[in-house]
């Protein structure tokens, strides 16, 4: 085991210094499984804070509008409040509420498909937000986002100072167009035939998940870890599974079959379960 993660990770040391333009980080999760990941690009970052304050600039249009008038009909201290309240509520509440909603992302993070996550990689809480929004008021509408850029070029992971004080990181979140035809829990029409014998009772549920979770994000993981660990979890499922599978198919194509003949008995069970339980046939592919 030991082997084989170093071997990744020189993987990992040699597509980098190739020249390779993604700049890759790795996280270490909850469950201490090490995780490499494509950290947001500056330039895509820099598009997505620019959208997300035109939408805030909208905002304060309306709000300085309606400041008028409120001023002709109430006091100018009262008018003057409203509009404070307001711009606090724009300027550091929209991000916040924003990414603790929905999981680390804004409006200009949704469009360019990126998402901030701890440095764990598990979802922003809203303490870490705010600690981004209060953090990002002084980096973007004091000293017009310098702090930021100073700070993202001298980190290994581009941080700026907010996601320094919040333990956070922007990462690249959407699926690239080539994942329509990646790997997902479906059945391969070539397997179907072997997925349908095989004898599943000896693969565990933790073990299934692991699977799954691989799926789910294979594409967020570099090539040379993506090919390492689909290759050991699936020879630990392989081991558990007869007959042997045919030869010449990857290891998330095979994962992927013996998922969806897993669920589809399981969804076959459960239908069972809902009939009478007289002069039901057992399925025979059920195991």
């Amino acid at each position: 085991m030991a082997g084989e993660e170093r071997a990744v990770r020189e993987a990992s040391e040699k597509a980098s210094a190739t020249g390779k333009m993604d700049h890759v980080t790795e996280l270490i999760t909850g469950e201490a499984v090490a995780l490499d990941i494509r950290v947001a690009r500056l330039a895509s970052r820099a598009v997505a804070l620019l959208l997300d304050m035109l939408f805030q600039f909208s905002l304060l249009n309306f709000v300085l509008w309606l400041a008028g008038m409120t001023s002709l009909i109430a006091d100018d201290a009262i008018s003057a409040g409203l509009t404070i309240v307001l711009v606090v509520l724009i300027v550091v509440g929209y991000p916040a509420a924003f990414e603790t909603f929905t999981r680390g992302r804004t409006l200009g993070k949704m469009a360019l498909g990126l998402r901030v996550v701890g440095d764990d990689g598990g979802p922003v809480w809203f303490r870490q937000a705010l600690l981004r929004a209060l953090a990002g008021f002084v980096e973007f509408w004091l000293f017009v986002g310098a702090p930021a850029l100073i700070c993202s070029l001298f980190n290994q992971r581009g941080k700026r100072l907010g996601d320094v004080f919040a333990g956070t990181i922007v990462i690249k979140d959407r699926v690239p167009p080539s994942a329509l035809l990646g790997p997902v829990a479906v059945m391969p029409p070539h397997l179907a035939g072997w997925a349908a014998s095989l004898e599943l009772s000896q693969v565990p549920d933790g073990l299934a998940m692991t699977a799954r979770q691989y799926l789910s994000r294979f594409w967020e993981l570099l090539p040379a870890v993506r090919d390492a660990m689909g290759q050991r979890i699936a020879n630990q499922v392989l081991a558990r599974v007869s007959p042997p599978p045919p030869p010449g198919f990857r290891p998330e194509v095979l994962l992927s079959a013996v998922l969806a003949e897993r669920r589809r008995r399981e969804e076959w069970r459960l239908a069972q379960r809902r009939r009478p339980a007289a002069g039901v046939p057992r399925h025979p592919s059920v195991r």
